[in-house]
């Protein structure tokens, strides 16, 4: 099922520099009649979209339906498989792409083949687990009022109340969606259940659910927003009172038969983890593969690929072991880096204070180093935040969230404290850069800030190997210009790029090769330094989340090929800082067209 507000996530220092005029980042003919004509087309569609999802209205920020969640009904999904079909007919009589020029064609390519997709894969919408650890509307609830509903005067306090009051209709729905997945054999494998059950018992804990001291996380959401507000106190009181009352009457009752239908659901449930279990499940993660590498590389390359990635940076692991004096094999060094304590902060409250003030400071010394990689830079803030409490146990270990439209949300950068031992000190650096600056942070918000590019390619973007392959190589990129200068941690920027490497080895063995669960474990344990609790969550992600994890190193080496093709090809005419605007600066690409844009990066400058 789509969700407009799963294509806003993931998402500043404010430095003016003038842009320069760089290939790849041009709208030729950007004034010209037809071009506005196409643009303001893009626009319209964009917003008429976004009336389908008010939750994608709040993710950027805006106020307009900020009582309403969205619609999971079949009957919705076909009246927006209906609307994809009626915007291709209109992009044909409405846009004439020949009278187009610069960037409008790239758009128009872009936006056809987009909604192409997206009819191609109506037929696939029932392949997915709507419900299960990794992410969905039983954990979205709390995580998206806590978040993104802002409460800035008493008519925002009203909508939340209503928004609560609307989760049992909403909840509904979602079970008529998972039964009939079930009906055709698409059910999360046992694992999954007790991770989401927990979830959903954490969620209605605390006052007013429970006789305890301990608020219950929306409640003590809303009655810190409420209290801040500049209205009178019985007003106060009685919003606060409402809420208590829809926590009660709406919530919990909701999640309470959320948690009975999924205890019945969960008696049908198996242990066989891969999609080729599905009637169509091996057409079905070809499907995937295609739409998150944007390549149209087989399970059994990208499998390969993995292997020979993983070869390498072994190889290179081994040339710091040797640095640090390490006497012992390469699987007794990832023992040592697990292992020893001097690696990880305390699980206490102090230690993990003490991990997001030094997780801070490393985003705060390369916010410093931007002028020397990038012209264009965001105007938006990012901020780091640990993970909230009540999804702390089943949530990534990292993750990142975009500003809102209109800046008055910044880019969070979420790190995950819950057990100290899975978030390795000599990680932090590869991760801060990965999930905040230079890597998410940067490309979000400058797509999303850019003037000229219409909306869809502003906020949207489906390519998640653009996306997660830049976030990729911004680790690898603080390198070369200094940092990691303790060996230990640039063992740490290997060790994750490795994780990256072994993705492609296990997402195609679990959903093509039929492998089980503890043999992606088994791999992980093996090949990586990670933790047993990484290495089960990663495990358990690939098998809800089939191939999304192919295209983080899919991504990163096609980025690393195309600049190393353009400073062959330049010689002294190569500047980072150009590449760079071309690649941030167009909204997120697929592959094949980003390649495009470097090739005429690179024959403007030869």
């Amino acid at each position: 099922m789509r969700h407009f507000y799963t294509l806003l996530m993931f998402a500043l220092l404010l430095t003016g520099c003038k842009e320069r005029n760089v290939p790849g980042n041009n709208n030729n003919g950007a004034g010209s009649e037809a071009n506005q004509k196409a643009n303001t087309f893009f626009d319209n569609i964009y917003e008429e979209e976004l009336n389908f999802y008010p939750m994608g209205k709040s993710y950027l920020g805006r106020k307009e339906d900020n009582d309403k969640w969205d619609d999971l009904s079949e009957a919705h999904a076909e009246k927006v498989q209906q609307f994809y079909k009626d915007v291709l007919k209109r992009l044909e009589t409405e846009v004439d792409y020949n009278a187009l020029d610069g960037d409008a064609k790239l758009s128009y390519k872009l936006f056809k083949k987009d909604y192409e997709n997206r009819i191609a894969d109506h037929k696939y919408r029932h392949n997915d687990y709507p419900v299960n650890q990794m992410f969905g509307l039983h954990a979205e609830v709390p995580s998206f009022l806590i978040s993104i509903h802002n409460i800035d005067n008493e008519t925002d306090a009203k909508a939340y109340i209503t928004r609560l009051n609307g989760v049992p209709a909403m909840f509904k729905e979602l079970e008529t969606g998972l039964e009939k997945r079930a009906a055709n054999g698409v059910i999360p494998p046992k694992f999954v259940f007790g991770r989401v059950l927990d979830d959903c018992k954490n969620i209605i804990s605390g006052f007013p659910l429970e006789k305890t001291e301990n608020n219950n996380a929306i409640y003590a959401d809303f009655e810190k927003k409420v209290k801040a507000l500049d209205i009178a106190e019985d007003a106060k009181k009685d919003l606060i009172g409402q809420c208590a009352t829809a926590l009660e009457e709406q919530v919990k009752p909701a999640y309470k038969g959320l948690i009975s239908y999924l205890s019945q659901l969960q008696k049908k449930a198996t242990k066989d983890d891969g999609v080729w279990k599905f009637k169509n499940g091996a057409a079905y993660f070809n499907n995937q593969l295609n739409r998150m590498t944007t390549t149209g590389l087989t399970a059994d390359e990208i499998h390969q690929i993995g292997l020979d990635e993983v070869k390498r940076i072994h190889g290179e692991m081994e040339t710091i072991m040797k640095a640090t004096g390490f006497k012992g094999s390469l699987q007794e060094f990832f023992k040592f880096m697990r292992e020893d304590k001097q690696f990880y902060y305390p699980n206490t409250e102090k230690g993990k204070a003490d991990y997001m003030e030094k997780a801070t400071a490393i985003i705060d010394e390369m916010k410093g180093k931007l002028d020397e990689l990038f012209i264009t830079k965001p105007k938006a803030d990012m901020i780091v935040k640990a993970v909230e409490k009540y999804r702390e146990k089943s949530a990534g270990k990292a993750f990142y969230n975009s500003p809102a439209e209109d800046g008055s949300r910044p880019g969070i950068y979420y790190a995950n404290t819950y057990n100290m031992e899975d978030m390795p000190i000599y990680q932090m650096e590869a991760l801060a850069y990965h999930e905040g600056i230079p890597g998410h942070h940067m490309q979000l918000s400058i797509a999303q800030e850019k003037d000229g590019l219409p909306k869809f390619r502003r906020f949207g973007g489906d390519y998640t190997a653009y996306v997660e392959g830049w976030a990729l190589y911004t680790e690898y990129l603080p390198k070369e210009i200094g940092f990691y200068k303790d060996p230990y941690s640039d063992f740490g920027r290997l060790a994750m790029e490795l994780w990256r490497a072994c993705r492609l080895v296990v997402d195609t063995g679990i959903h093509s090769k039929k492998w089980t669960r503890e043999e992606g474990i088994e791999f992980y344990s093996t090949n990586t330094p990670n933790s047993m609790g990484d290495v089960v969550k990663m495990v358990e992600r690939h098998i809800v989340m089939p191939g999304q994890a192919t295209a983080y190193k899919i991504g990163m080496i096609k980025i690393l090929e195309l600049r190393d093709m353009a400073k062959e090809k330049l010689g002294d005419k190569f500047d980072i800082k150009d590449f760079h605007e071309v690649v941030l600066t167009n909204g997120a690409l697929p592959l094949d067209v980003l390649e495009d844009l470097v090739n005429d990066y690179i024959a403007s400058k030869s």
